[in-house]
């Protein structure tokens, strides 16, 4: 509880910060680190060099530890979409993907397809973007050859609406088929189970708060077996540095790598997965899950529509307001000091574990002035249906 509370109190940004499904704002503990550790480089020391550079280590093995994985099955990555193209370009078979993915998982499967010829994207038919396990049931039903359908990828956490897909569901339909898992939305702030996973890619400058460049990837040794490293670089080969010739690629997932990893943003994610860890994914999950339903309550009494599912969210809430509110709503959000993301005619508020009251206040404030200047408005519709009417 004690750690937990700790963590609780190391948010300090801004009030109405909204956003942490954009950009998580760095931890304190982040910054000491980084700061500490880019001291230690400009010294030109040997053994602070080593020492900034031994974070990588650290960090998969916080990784690993959080992921419920081998050390050795995890290895850092400059960004998700660099883990997701080592997995979709190495695979070969048919992979289904909703087309209202993310395009990290979209347009890297498309460039594997195009490029290779080895994958074929096939659109899984999502209600409403939801990819659920009943939905993947029907399309593997819906197959002429159900064994042309190698993997499934899918992100945990639905970067529109929030919706939390259930990975141990849809493991039991897919059978012995992979599971590839764009984890960004939720990873540290989800208690999901990885394990039903065999590929799970993330990035830390969001829910981590641990800045850019903080990616990493997992890959199970079934993933290993049947995901071909073709983008592997000299850091992914089996050998010492200046021998001759191309090595094999090394085995674990440091297969999957391309070159040496930025220590700095390794010693940011070390920081960051340490302060999850010790805190709880449970516990803060639980927190987030809160402050979603806090932000839809405010939603409800200002009738303002959630598209968000109530059964199964993480901290993402989407609002769907009427056309006519989505301008003023943008309006009163920026006017009230609060920061949210407003695309395709959704407006996304995604608070943290340590969102405090004052933002959800300044959030509850921007929603009633929206309900107000609606009332006038209705008022004006009625008028001009009973003259109509007369």
């Amino acid at each position: 509880m004690i750690e937990l509370e700790s963590y609780l109190e190391s948010f300090d940004e801004e009030p109405g910060y909204l956003d942490w499904a954009a950009f998580g704002p760095l931890s304190p503990s982040v910054q000491d680190e980084s700061r500490a550790d880019a001291e230690l480089l400009s010294s030109g020391r040997r053994s602070g060099i080593d020492l900034v550079a031994d974070r990588a280590n650290e960090a998969r093995t916080l990784l690993a530890e959080l992921l419920g994985a081998a050390v050795d099955e995890v290895t850092l990555q400059p960004s998700t979409t660099y883990g997701l193209m080592h997995a979709l370009f190495g695979l070969s078979g048919d992979v289904l993907i909703a087309p209202d993915e993310f395009p990290a998982l979209t347009v890297t499967a498309r460039r594997a397809q195009d490029a290779l010829g080895r994958l074929r994207v096939r659109d899984l038919d999502a209600a409403g973007g939801f990819v659920t396990a009943e939905a993947v049931r029907d399309a593997l039903g819906e197959e002429s050859d159900p064994g042309a359908v190698t993997a499934i990828a899918v992100s945990l956490v639905d970067y529109r609406t929030g919706h939390v897909a259930d990975l141990a569901a849809l493991r039991d339909v897919i059978g012995d088929r992979l599971l590839l898992v764009d984890a960004i939305q939720g990873f540290g702030v989800v208690d999901a189970d990885y394990s039903a996973a065999d590929v799970v890619c993330g990035n830390g400058y969001k829910w981590l708060r641990a800045g850019r460049g903080t990616g990493f990837a997992r890959f199970s040794e079934r993933a290993r077996d049947r995901i071909e490293p073709v983008l592997s670089g000299f850091a992914g080969m089996d050998a010492e540095l200046g021998a001759p010739g191309v090595a094999a690629p090394r085995p674990g997932a440091g297969a999957f790598a391309v070159s040496g990893s930025d220590a700095l943003a390794a010693a940011r994610l070390a920081a960051a997965a340490r302060e999850v860890r010790d805190a709880g994914v449970a516990a803060i999950a639980s927190e987030v899950a809160d402050r979603a339903r806090h932000v839809m309550a405010l939603a409800d009494r200002y009738d303002l529509p959630v598209l968000t599912p109530r059964e199964s969210h993480a901290g993402i809430v989407a609002l769907a307001p009427d056309p006519q509110d989505a301008g003023p709503l943008a309006a009163a959000l920026a006017n009230h000091g609060v920061t949210a993301t407003a695309r395709g005619g959704l407006v996304r508020v995604s608070a943290h574990a340590g969102t405090g009251a004052d933002s959800l206040q300044l959030l509850g404030d921007a929603l009633a002035e929206v309900s107000a200047r609606r009332i006038p408005r209705l008022h004006a519709t009625t008028s001009e249906i009973a003259v109509v009417e007369n």
